[in-house]
């Protein structure tokens, strides 16, 4: 793998978050060393679950040390209380490696805010982001997208959104491997005159940017899948009930096709004529492969993996860490939300007057 940094990466992982922790954890460490045999891992965690499962995978065994905590934040743990009470759980210790300089990057799939919580508290946010969102890419027509935020952020603004849009272009840049990619902003209509006061600002803000952003202007919930943009920029109450309605749309639509292939004779016999494409469709749309969402505005990387995935899924996670790492995302997001900063207090300074 080419990397601008040829120093081996060490990644902190939260070896207890998550639903199937630690035992898919581990197993997915093992599955991304053998794409990436370099890497260096700190596991946090309970030694007495965790070692029995470091002795069935020989890669993770030689490539990662363990630090030993009985304490780990719940599911159900309140934001708050994690951050209060939490300070030796393997979750917070894993952030604390990154702030330390210990390790290079973070994955968690534990409780959501309190892995925002904790890492906000923790490693802070970048010079000019008022507040970090979380993104991730998932499949359309045209090929894959992404979107922000997917639940960090109840209600914002329009610098908010603004800010969203700036680092979800780096972000997309990244991890779709896009020149300039397209961004749009999620809103109940195309038309101008549409859309609360705060999607409207922050519209009028990027179609008159300096920066290199190829604005779309406003896209609708069918644009999502459509691909019809490259970003997609929401507040985090819209774009979680978005995640969270594509991922059981998805599971339903996979439970009726199960149903079709095998609920007759003729639909048993389609299946096994089709079982290439039917494969090929089942990879296409397999959530694991997307597994990995970003939180986007920290001074570190943190990437919070989906707390029922498994190995797989995990050491996809991984692989957005290493790459994210490796291509200096946050140095490109510093670059550009400073230049984004000047205009916003440009742009006040003269409401103001």
């Amino acid at each position: 793998m080419n990397r601008k940094n040829p120093k081996p990466l060490t990644l902190s992982i939260d070896a207890m978050g998550g639903d199937n922790a630690p035992g898919k954890i581990v197993e997915g460490v093992e599955l991304a060393l053998k794409r990436h045999s370099d890497v260096n891992f700190i596991l946090f965690g309970d030694q007495a679950k965790i070692k029995p499962l470091l002795a069935k995978f020989p890669h993770a065994a030689a490539r990662s040390r363990l630090i030993h905590t009985e304490e780990f934040v719940t599911d159900d743990e309140k934001p708050g209380h994690a951050l209060r009470s939490g300070r030796n759980s393997s979750m917070r210790l894993a952030i604390n490696a990154v702030s330390d300089a210990k390790a290079d990057g973070v994955i968690s799939a534990g409780n959501t805010g309190a892995l925002m919580a904790m890492a906000k508290f923790v490693l802070k946010t970048l010079p000019g982001i008022d507040r970090p969102a979380i993104a991730t890419s998932f499949p359309t027509r045209r090929g894959g997208s992404v979107m922000l935020d997917l639940g960090a952020n109840i209600t914002c603004n329009a610098d908010n959104l603004v800010q969203f849009a700036a680092m979800g272009e780096v972000f997309a840049r990244h991890v779709l491997g896009l020149t300039q990619p397209s961004v749009g902003i999620l809103n109940v209509g195309s038309e101008d005159a549409k859309g609360s006061d705060a999607v409207k600002m922050a519209a009028s803000i990027l179609t008159n940017t300096k920066l290199p952003i190829k604005f779309h202007g406003f896209i609708e919930g069918d644009d999502i899948a459509a691909g019809t943009v490259d970003v997609v920029v929401t507040d985090g109450f819209t774009g979680n009930i978005v995640l969270k309605a594509s991922e059981g749309m998805a599971r339903m639509f996979g439970g009726f096709l199960l149903e079709a292939l095998t609920g007759s004779l003729m639909g048993r016999l389609g299946a096994l004529i089709a079982g290439g494409a039917i494969n090929k469709f089942k990879m296409r749309v397999d959530p694991r492969r997307y597994n990995g969402a970003m939180f986007l505005g920290l001074n570190g990387i943190c990437i919070k993996s989906h707390g029922s995935t498994d190995s797989l899924g995990f050491a996809n996670a991984i692989d957005v860490a290493i790459r994210l790492i490796a291509d200096n995302l946050n140095e490109d997001i510093r670059k550009d939300v400073a230049r984004l900063g000047m205009e916003l207090q440009s742009r006040h300074e003269a409401e103001a007057v």
